[in-house]
Order: C-alpha cells, then sequence, then structure tokens
C-alpha cells in the first residue's frame, strides 16, 4: 500500500524523482517539520516550505522484521528510525537497504535511496559510501 498524496504531503513523497530528500522548514524560526504539517510545530507559524536536505544521516535505532507478513515481505528487513544530519531530533521512519540485517548498528552512518513505486518515492537509507 503506497501513502497518499494530499496537498501537505505530496512533495515529500514524490522529491525523490531526483533524487534529492526535502523536508518542510519554517522560514520563521528555522526548525525542520517532520512528519509534514502545515504550521511549524515548534512557533506554530505556517510560513514553512520545503527544502532540499542532505539525505545523510544516522540510525538512532531499529528492530529487524523477520516475520512474513506477504509473500513479497519473505526475507528480514530492518526497520529504523534514522536522524538526519542537519538538526538533532529530525527523524524519519524508514528501512535500512543494501545492508545485511546483522550488519546495521545503532550510529551507523547512512545516506537516502529512493525506492520509486508507481507516482511515489519512497526515501529509503543504505550505509554511507
Amino acid at each position: 500500500m503506497l501513502p497518499a498524496l494530499t496537498p501537505t504531503t505530496e512533495f515529500f513523497w514524490t522529491s525523490g524523482a531526483d533524487g534529492r530528500l526535502r523536508i518542510l522548514r519554517c522560514a520563521d524560526c528555522g526548525r525542520f517539520v517532520h512528519p509534514p504539517g502545515p504550521v511549524c510545530r515548534w512557533c506554530l507559524s505556517p510560513n514553512v516550505a520545503p527544502t532540499v536536505v542532505s539525505g545523510r544521516g544516522s540510525v538512532f535505532t531499529f528492530t529487524v522484521n523477520v516475520q512474513q507478513w506477504s509473500e513479497r515481505l519473505s526475507e528480514p528487513y530492518v526497520v529504523a528510525i534514522v536522524e538526519l544530519e542537519e538538526e538533532p531530533g529530525l527523524r524519519l521512519l524508514t528501512n535500512i537497504v543494501e545492508c545485511a540485517p546483522d550488519a546495521v548498528a545503532i550510529g551507523m552512518p547512512v545516506e537516502v535511496s529512493f525506492e520509486a513505486a508507481e507516482d511515489v518515492f519512497l526515501p529509503r537509507f543504505r550505509p554511507a559510501s
């Protein structure tokens, strides 16, 4: 099941088309806002806009899923929270790819990659090169 494209979230789910990760940033206080919302959660300003970020971060925490929930999820996979380098506390729920599940570690440097699925680009993270 793919995420719904709403006016608030469409930029996030489609920005990977050019290989760049975008996160909302408040023009008034400068803080990042994720998950996307209509106002800054820090200062309540409606002056937020998608901003290109580095796509680099580190694994904050993770778990390895081994339960086969469907035929397409037959192999173990890593569900992780990645903290982006732009701001402490700026975190995304994602998957770690291109890495054996037993090689993933808290603090591991990672970089974004995108998985195209219909008209969305799902941000995944792989070990940093």
